[in-house]
């Protein structure tokens, strides 16, 4: 189902940094059941709201009904604050979440992230009720995801086989090593940011939702 792209909403979420700056999207005939919040990557290497996977992530869910949340980080953008290694980052999403439910009394929520922000979504997640949660391009060798303490929400890793910064065989790896692993879709000939791949991408998201 192709969905007309929403009008983006600028809109201003108080955060533990100060301010956040936000987008909100909101497909006609939304019913009010389902939003998403999605995390941007690294912010030190140029992560934004507005990254194209970020906002393809935000597209796919828009089209399966979902009110959306793009936002950046503290000291992106907008937002207050300066970069805090994931920690600070994971009080923003959680804020960005808050915001979310608060606005869409009604909804179940999902997160979804990519790269860094899958990292801050997982984090997230084992400490927030989800409906389910998507990570894309989990780095799993920079970041301190673990193995013991997972998610328990159902839970989704989409993963290009061709990646460079985040290596495949490495995802696979950590996937396989966790007592109750997530989902894995693997695409074929996609690199880390999914180069001609965006609508591979796309299908992905919107065939892992619960």
């Amino acid at each position: 189902m192709n969905v007309a792209a929403p009008t983006a909403e600028p809109v201003t979420i108080a955060g533990p940094a100060g301010s956040i700056e936000a987008l909100v999207e909101v497909p006609a005939g939304y019913t009010g059941e389902r939003c998403a919040v999605i995390c941007h990557p690294h912010p030190l290497y140029g992560g934004t709201l507005t990254n194209k996977v970020v906002y393809i992530t935000a597209r796919a869910l828009q089209e399966r009904g979902f009110a959306t949340l793009r936002f950046n980080f503290r000291g992106v953008g907008g937002s207050a604050g300066v970069y805090d290694d994931g920690l600070g980052e994971t009080a923003d999403a959680i804020a960005a979440c808050d915001y979310a439910l608060a606005r869409w009394p009604r909804a179940s929520l999902t997160l979804a992230g990519f790269s860094f922000g899958s990292f801050v979504a997982f984090r997230v997640a084992l400490q927030r009720d989800l409906r389910e949660l998507i990570m894309i391009a989990p780095p799993v060798r920079r970041f301190a995801f673990g193995t013991d303490d997972l998610p328990r929400v159902p839970w989704v890793v989409i993963q290009g086989d061709t990646d460079d910064v985040v290596e495949c065989a490495d995802v696979q790896a950590w996937v396989a090593s966790l007592t109750t692993p997530p989902k894995l879709q693997i695409i074929p000939g996609a690199e880390h940011f999914f180069h001609g791949r965006l609508n591979d991408l796309k299908a992905a998201v919107q065939s892992s939702l619960v």
